[in-house]
């Protein structure tokens, strides 16, 4: 097992890389204590069986850079195949504002292929390169050195194998001819904006049960400040404030540090210095936000006149198609697209692209009732009106 530690090795590995038709990649790293991911290893392999096809790189080695890697993720005469690859390309994005293409995500590809929704790695090897991994090695410190064999050899096996499934999926997404479904699906793992977080917009992600125009600028608010705190120290957002203590703060309001110390859920370190002096003035500036500045609550679906009958119809059309199709159900339309489709609603994901093909059109129809829906022994037909 070869571990490349210069800059000129990785180099001579990645200009061999360059000359094949795809590489596979994966990476070990932490992210328990930090905002940003520590990036630990990166495993490479391109096609071939012996020794030198596939390599592990050390990026913790103190004269490695990474640039003749990001060159051969910028050449696009070459494939670069990952398994679950967001997190990965979050890394390589925020390093160095790289995105790999052309990109291959095989759990994507798995799932258009009917391997169902969010298939792990494991069940891959298992069902198309016959083989098994030894998990064993999953939860190691990847920042330790030196590391040992069962760590090498697990972290290789994850590059490894990866070319056959690579090959098998590619195969079958030939046969099918559903590389657009494929190519639809990566369109948010290439785009810039999945791997970039502006504080402002983080409140968007944090659940609340009220749509209380003053409540969601104190969230907003908060929400700005951790992220702003977080990204700046480089420490986990939730060690900042965790979801349901910014939620508690949102709602008890507190102006001074004696009632921001009667928080049952705010963390000890949250209730003195920095952090506390964030909170209090992210609160002020969420009560005392302008009318016209008040974030507007999304209450497109608060009064859908949903039509249960239609909504089960169409739970019944979607599952013929999924079984048609070989494609998992809830990656077709989840159920909050049903019942909008059965309440009138057209701007739903669904309807577009492929989602289109495999069941948004007939769906239409039955909602029009230019379509009906028979059973015959185990399957359901569709039946032109």
């Amino acid at each position: 097992m070869q571990t490349l530690t210069t800059t000129q090795a990785l180099a001579e590995f990645c200009a061999k890389a360059r000359q094949m038709p795809y590489v596979t990649v994966d990476t070990e790293f932490l992210r328990e204590r930090t905002y940003y991911s520590k990036l630990c290893l990166i495993q490479l392999a391109y096609p071939g069986d012996s020794d030198d096809d596939a390599v592990l790189v050390d990026p913790l080695a103190g004269d490695l850079s990474l640039e003749p890697l990001y060159e051969l993720f910028r050449d696009t005469s070459v494939v670069k195949v990952f398994h679950a690859a967001r997190q990965d390309l979050e890394i390589f994005y925020v390093d160095a504002g790289v995105i790999p293409k052309p990109l291959f995500d095989t759990q994507v590809a798995a799932m258009v292929c009917g391997f169902g929704d969010q298939v792990g790695y494991e069940t891959l090897v298992r069902k198309i390169a016959k083989q098994q991994l030894d998990k064993s090695s999953r939860f190691t410190d990847w920042s330790h050195r030196p590391l040992s064999d069962a760590q090498k050899t697990y972290a290789l096996a994850d590059v490894t194998h990866l070319r056959d499934i690579y090959e098998y999926l590619a195969d079958k997404l030939e046969q099918t001819n559903r590389h657009h479904w494929l190519a639809e699906e990566l369109g948010t793992l290439t785009s810039p904006d999945t791997y970039v977080t502006q504080p402002e917009d983080a409140w968007k992600r944090i659940k609340t049960r009220s749509n209380s125009p003053r409540f969601l600028a104190i969230v907003r608010e908060l929400a700005t400040f951790r992220e702003a705190y977080a990204q700046g120290r480089d420490v986990p957002r939730n060690r900042v404030i965790k979801d349901d203590a910014l939620v508690e703060l949102a709602s008890t309001k507190p102006t001074n540090m004696a009632e921001l110390g009667r928080s049952r859920l705010l963390l000890r370190e949250a209730r003195k210095g920095d952090i506390a002096d964030g909170i209090l003035k992210a609160i002020a500036d969420g009560m005392n936000c302008p009318k016209e500045n008040l974030p507007e609550p999304d209450r497109s679906r608060e009064k859908m006149q949903v039509n249960p009958a239609l909504a089960d119809l169409l739970r019944v059309l979607l599952k013929a198609k999924s079984e048609s199709s070989g494609v998992a159900s809830k990656l077709i339309a989840p159920a909050a697209d049903l019942d909008g489709l059965a309440a009138g609603l057209r701007d739903i994901a669904a309807l577009n692209g492929w989602r289109r093909e495999v069941f948004g059109d007939d769906a239409l129809k039955l909602c029009e009732g230019r379509i009906a829906l028979a059973a015959k022994g185990c399957s359901v037909r569709v039946i032109e009106l």
